[in-house]
């Protein structure tokens, strides 16, 4: 098992910690700072989902007027782990 550790951008959380098993698999996801409640959720979510799946659901996201969100900022720190492997 691998964890990323990365700084989202454009967002209210400032750091997310992603552990990956072997398979590319999520094992969890922690995230410091943003709206607890819906991380909190995001991480529930994501559990025993494939990387894979996680960038094609969540990329894209937009909060409010932002370009970005949360789960973006997940996708694309997602695709720049699974590029370095």
């Amino acid at each position: 098992m691998k964890t990323y550790t990365f700084q989202p951008r454009g967002v209210c959380s400032r750091e997310m910690q992603v552990d990956l098993d072997d398979q590319g698999v999520i094992q969890a996801l922690r995230v410091m700072g943003g709206c607890s409640g819906n991380l909190q959720g995001i991480a529930a979510l994501v559990k025993g989902m494939s990387a894979q799946e996680a960038i094609r659901r969540l990329k894209g996201i937009q909060c409010g007027p932002k370009n970005t969100s949360c789960p973006d900022q997940l996708a694309l720190g997602l695709e720049q782990f699974l590029g370095r492997d």
